[in-house]
């Protein structure tokens, strides 16, 4: 960075930080205001509003919503905003979100109310999307700038931007375009105006090129007047927009000055089952897999199984030591020991693996892969449940449950692979409840858990997202990638998307033509390039969505797709590349083991309801920081670096490092009912010295255009093939 940029970068960042020093000879008196660590969402019903409340839901942020729409709702005025408490004035809200600078129309008492609540606490405003124009220190769009369809274009952090809440960001956010045809976003880029209002400035801090010209106009900057900040948006988005979840963090972070409760990360983790088993082929003329439950009864594989070797092996290691990924295999030893018998008594591929076993994390997925669900009958197409003579299910035994995962885990012991018995996946999830065959789980399922010490259990988002308890056991949701198991060659994954995902027209199955939960191909893919062209991109676009919402469920596919051709490589490549170009060194991905996801849904939930029961007391006065939550209930919280956590006379760092700030799950410490943090004085926000007349500010025009809908064109349903 040579001298100017870094006096700009500067510059910007003390531009950023003004509102949030404390006042020369600041001291924390008796009188200084309580802020509680709790936001406000003024709700319009549209997209732009939503997609926040999506981020604040999600990272555990909580809020308070008023919708503009409900007739009763609270009226938003002195008593409704403030109060005293023990003799002290507190905000009751820390943040406001508006859905535009002014959405109660002018000369509204509540914004009136609003803009003097926010100058006399130091409150800032998030306008979740606005015109541009000189009300909120922009230039018109439609005289110096631009305004309409904002897909495919790239918009670029400033530097005001990078030294403040988009730290996080490598400089570019590109706009979506998925579908040519359809207006996916909309915005207004304008300039500045040259002369603000006295002692207003506007701050630019995502920008994108003006068309036909070399200016840059902003589309979210910091505007500041009256006393006030707001941050202007002007371009409007949804919740499912990769744009919106780029800036979304930042947005947050700008709103609460860094320190809120809540906490987001980028999660990533890839699950590989049937390690060591052989795994069916497609048969592209049959359109179906000889030997699973998609073909007709007694139809015979022609084709070789799709097994991993040595040299696959051997890629996998290196692959994931390149990548900062650790791959979790999951295995079924009963696939060696099967290997064994028609190979001499000796299986490479297994004394690879366990001689590389560090290289990974592994997962108990059974000895042999056993349905260990309903008795299937298996002489129809779509399999159904046999049943007693009473109609009620056949159910796999306890015993044979117990035995597949307890003989599988001595298997492992026996060959000298280390494995966590509280892990585990189940053949196709089996035992867990499979729609519309097997509504209900098998009764055997939680007593065979408890007698094996299995607590952590994968299931399948495709039937089911949310965590559940089953037995001893809480679920572990993993998101099947559409990379199919029985394929190990592009053109058989191609062919099968084709038949799956075609109209009949076209030579597919048809099955979307009537599906709520998919859209049909709008042709055939090519064979040859097929892959490459259509189902990577999609693949990655929608598993960098789960990445980038802040989801650490993981992701899943088979040892087929990491053999042969390798095909689960393109697309896990495209999901990491992508993301290294679009975020900073300090926002690594996360890759936790699946009983640190579990860990980290459980505690969310726990969170959760904490929160919707009223039972959460967090505030800041000054630089302490104090949060209250039922005992055994952790607190997620983001705060800035340089953060403590005080125990006592004690203190110790808070929380880990992450996109530039410090979050964590947090505890009381020892012997303390509340968790007490102390910011770093040169960033701890104050409010102002006293409240003023509140800004005049005009409604935005009626009717600006929102984003369409995200179309996928595959869905994870109970058709898909990748569940195994």
């Amino acid at each position: 960075m040579g001298q100017l940029a870094r006096l700009a970068s500067a510059c910007a960042a003390a531009a950023l930080l003004a509102m949030a020093l404390p006042a020369s000879g600041a001291s924390a008196a008796d009188d200084t205001p309580r802020v509680d660590l709790r936001l406000l969402v003024v709700d319009d019903g549209e997209p732009a509003t939503a997609a926040i409340r999506a981020e604040l839901t999600g990272a555990g942020t909580p809020f308070t919503t008023v919708k503009l729409a409900d007739s009763g709702r609270a009226r938003i005025d002195e008593a409704f905003l403030s109060d005293t408490v023990d003799g002290r004035p507190r905000a009751k809200y820390q943040g406001v979100v508006l859905p535009n600078d002014n959405p109660f129309g002018a000369d509204s008492k509540e914004m009136a109310a609003l803009a003097a609540y926010e100058k006399r606490f130091g409150i800032r405003q998030v306008d979740a999307y606005t015109y541009a124009r000189p009300a909120v220190g922009l230039n018109l769009a439609q005289d110096s700038g631009y305004l309409g369809p904002l897909d495919g274009h790239t918009a670029q952090v400033t530097a005001a931007g990078a030294a403040g809440p988009f730290k996080y960001l490598s400089g570019n956010v590109p706009f979506e375009d998925n579908d040519t045809s359809v207006d996916e976003s909309y915005g207004y880029a304008a300039v500045p105006l040259a002369k603000q209002q006295d002692g207003a400035t506007f701050t630019t801090l995502l920008d994108t090129a003006i068309p036909g010209s070399t200016a840059r106009g902003s589309l979210i900057g910091q505007y500041t007047h009256d006393g006030r900040s707001e941050l202007v948006v002007t371009f409007v988005y949804n919740e499912y927009q990769s744009q919106q979840r780029l800036v979304s963090r930042g947005v947050v972070e700008w709103l609460t000055q860094g320190i809120h409760l809540g906490a987001s990360h980028n999660y990533f983790s890839i699950h590989v089952d049937d390690l060591f088993a052989a795994d069916d082929r497609w048969d592209s003329e049959l359109n179906c897999t000889p030997g699973d439950v998609d073909c007709p009864g007694g139809t015979e594989p022609d084709t070789a199984p799709i097994r991993m070797t040595t040299d696959d092996a051997e890629h996998a290691k290196e692959w994931s030591q390149e990548h900062g990924i650790k791959i979790d295999f999951a295995y079924n030893g009963g696939g060696s020991i099967e290997y064994k018998a028609d190979h001499g008594g000796k299986d490479p591929l297994a004394e690879k693996f366990v001689a590389d076993q560090g290289s990974y994390r592994w997962i108990n997925h059974t000895l042999t892969h056993a349905w260990l669900g309903c008795v299937q009958d298996l002489s129809v197409v779509p399999w159904k449940c046999k049943t007693d003579a009473a109609g009620k299910p056949l159910w796999t035994p306890r015993s044979e449950i117990v035995s597949q995962i307890q003989d599988n885990l001595d298997w492992a012991r026996k060959e000298g692979l280390t494995v966590e018995p509280d892990e585990l996946v189940t053949g196709e999830h089996s035992g867990l409840s499979t729609t519309p065959q097997q509504p209900d789980d098998n009764p055997e399922l939680a007593p065979s858990l408890t007698t094996t010490g299995a607590t952590w259990l994968g299931s399948d988002t495709s039937r089911e997202k949310g965590q559940r308890k089953v037995g001893p056991a809480l679920t572990v949701p993993r998101y099947p990638m559409n990379v199919f198991y029985n394929a190990g060659k592009a053109a058989e994954e191609v062919d099968e998307y084709n038949w799956i995902y075609g109209k009949k027209s076209d030579g597919g199955s048809g099955t979307c033509e009537n599906s709520t939960t998919t859209t049909c191909l709008p042709e055939p893919l090519d064979i040859e390039t097929g892959y490459t062209s259509y189902i990577v991109p999609l693949e990655a676009r929608i598993a960098l969505g789960h990445v980038l919402g802040n989801d650490p469920r993981p992701h899943f596919m088979h040892q087929s797709n990491l053999s042969e051709e390798r095909i689960g490589y393109q697309a896990l490549e495209k999901i990491l590349g992508e993301y290294k170009a679009l975020f900073a060194d300090n926002t690594p991905l996360v890759n936790p083991r699946m009983s640190e996801a579990g860990t980290e849904l459980r505690e969310r939930a726990d969170w959760q309801r904490a929160v919707a029961a009223g039972q959460v007391t967090a505030y800041r006065i000054g630089s302490a920081v104090t949060v209250s939550a039922p005992a055994g209930v952790k607190a997620p919280v983001t705060a800035p670096d340089g953060t403590v956590q005080k125990n006592g006379t004690s203190q110790t760092p808070f929380g880990g490092a992450y996109a530039g700030q410090r979050s964590g799950w947090a505890a009381p410490a020892a012997g303390q009912s509340d968790i007490a943090l102390d910011l770093p004085a040169a960033l701890t926000p104050h409010p102002a010295a006293h409240a003023g007349p509140a800004a005049h500010v005009q409604r935005p025009a009626a009717g600006l255009p929102v984003p369409a809908g995200v179309s996928h064109p595959v869905s994870y349903g109970p058709g898909d093939t990748n569940r195994r």
